[in-house]
């Protein structure tokens, strides 16, 4: 059983600012338990299901922190972007202050399902590929889609280089991805299953098979699928790991 602590140890842990910031917005009361205001920094409480209030906002206690976000169009997976805003910028000060970062990428102009953590072990489990976490995307394509085109995802592609990226000075083994599932959807409609994360893996293949990626969509990762009423660049938190993995 955990220690009970310090309130202003529990919010500094939930990324509420440095200690000395906690313990002054405790001391000014922007701090309830149970409804209550305390302002008593010192004061201890279980952490095993709490939840407690900043400034009116409620928030669970959490000692490693599992996001969904619905991340739209026009957003990078980078807490130092290039040419678009971050996607840490659609969180909560406290959640990019205890330092959630995404698992895995998704380009700045595909949307869906994109899950953040502060859990870098969590991370190296979903993101690789050997613990087969599947990834669906939905890709809308220029051209009409063919079950030849389908057959040969399914039996594995190989990968031409990135637009602008130069070859290097090695030459390098060339790179093959199979889908683990691909359904066509509509005439131009792509679902696609993935269980690695290459580089604009999904464009490449579909590239690959003389077709071109017009827009891109992930509904589901995982075990977990985007919810239908959570609108692009909202969030949410997820319960635990295991609704991932579907345990």
């Amino acid at each position: 059983m955990p220690k009970p602590q310090r309130l202003d140890q529990i919010l500094f842990s939930q990324g509420f600012g440095t200690r000395r910031l906690c313990a002054g917005l405790i001391a000014h009361g922007e701090v309830k338990v149970g409804g209550e205001v305390v302002d008593e920094p010192w004061a201890e409480f279980d952490t095993a299901g709490l939840t407690f209030e900043v400034a009116g906002q409620v928030w669970p206690y959490v000692d490693k922190a599992l996001v969904l976000l619905h991340k739209p169009a026009g957003y990078e997976c980078s807490q130092k972007p290039k040419h678009h805003p971050s996607v840490m910028s659609l969180l909560p000060a406290p959640l990019r202050e205890r330092g959630v970062q995404p698992i895995g990428r998704l380009d700045e102009d595909t949307t869906g399902l994109l899950l953040l953590t502060d859990d870098g072990t969590l991370i190296h489990q979903l993101t690789s590929p050997k613990h087969h976490v599947p990834k669906v995307y939905e890709a809308r394509c220029k051209h009409p889609l063919t079950g030849a085109m389908v057959e040969q995802l399914l039996a594995g592609v190989e990968l031409k280089e990135p637009e602008g990226k130069t070859p290097g000075k090695f030459q390098r083994p060339p790179e093959v991805s199979k889908a683990e599932g691909a359904e066509i959807v509509d005439e131009t409609l792509l679902r696609l299953t993935l269980i690695e994360g290459k580089y604009h893996q999904v464009k490449r293949m579909v590239a690959a098979v003389g077709n071109r990626v017009e827009a891109l969509h992930r509904p589901q990762f995982g075990a977990l699928t985007l919810p239908a009423d959570l609108a692009p660049g909202q969030w949410r938190w997820v319960a635990s790991p295991a609704d991932v993995w579907g345990q």
